[in-house]
């Protein structure tokens, strides 16, 4: 690589950080619905024909803000679970629950992005999928180390949800029994709900002790999904 495309090239990905690092700010103080980029391109001082060379469309800088929310968020995760590599499930499984929880306590507006309400006229495309299923795959990943160790206990499943379980398995988790599937996504809902709720003001007045409170109901969810100490 020549000297000037080196350069050109850091110089483009300074330029891109700062857009996104305004838009974020923005995020903040407007919401995702009213993020513009005119608006970042006036703070930035630079044209808006500048910024659509790096980000073409408002739906492209959001798609790039959400991948590095889900990024940031599954690194936390993954931090949190290597850190607790060699302990039981479900102690792997609190640990995860737990760097969600603190990720999201400290990203506040990037949370909402991903996990708040929707943004009016926006989809999110595929791209975003392989960033999004990062705490996911690790909770199906210390799931799946119970069933092969052994030390996953049975779960009831419903005769009319069998079909839908059999489903979920053969689209991701296909060496897992269908049973575990169904109390996964129950307990993957579960986990943001829980985060949401705090995040978003719904436990005023009703959870004081929050921390010892989701530290409990993580541990619930770990046993739900049939997790068990060692």
């Amino acid at each position: 690589m020549s000297t000037a495309r080196g350069a050109r090239e850091r110089a483009r990905m300074e330029v891109t950080a700062a857009i996104k690092e305004e838009a974020r700010r923005q995020l903040g103080e407007e919401g995702a619905a009213r993020l513009s980029l005119r608006a970042v391109a006036r703070e930035l001082g630079m044209v808006s024909s500048a910024l659509y060379r790096y980000f073409p469309s408002r739906d492209e800088l959001l798609t790039a803000l959400i991948i590095d929310a889900y990024d940031s968020l599954g690194e936390a995760a993954e931090a949190a679970h290597a850190a607790a590599a060699g302990a039981d499930h479900v102690r792997r499984w609190t640990a995860v629950c737990e760097a969600v929880r603190a990720w999201a306590l400290a990203h506040p507006h990037e949370y909402a992005l991903i996990y708040g309400s929707p943004v009016p006229g926006y989809s999110a495309p595929e791209a975003t999928v392989p960033a999004a299923s990062r705490v996911g795959l690790l909770l199906i990943g210390i799931v799946r180390d119970a069933f092969r160790n052994p030390g996953l206990a049975d779960l009831p499943l419903p005769a009319e949800l069998r079909p839908e379980a059999e489903r979920m398995v053969a689209d991701f988790a296909p060496d897992l029994p269908p049973e575990a599937a169904v109390a996964l996504v129950a307990a993957w809902s579960q986990l943001f709900g829980l985060v949401g709720f705090e995040l978003f003001g719904q436990f005023h007045r009703v959870v004081e002790d929050r921390e010892a409170f989701f530290r409990h109901a993580a541990a619930r969810l770990a046993r739900e999904v049939g997790l068990a100490g060692a």
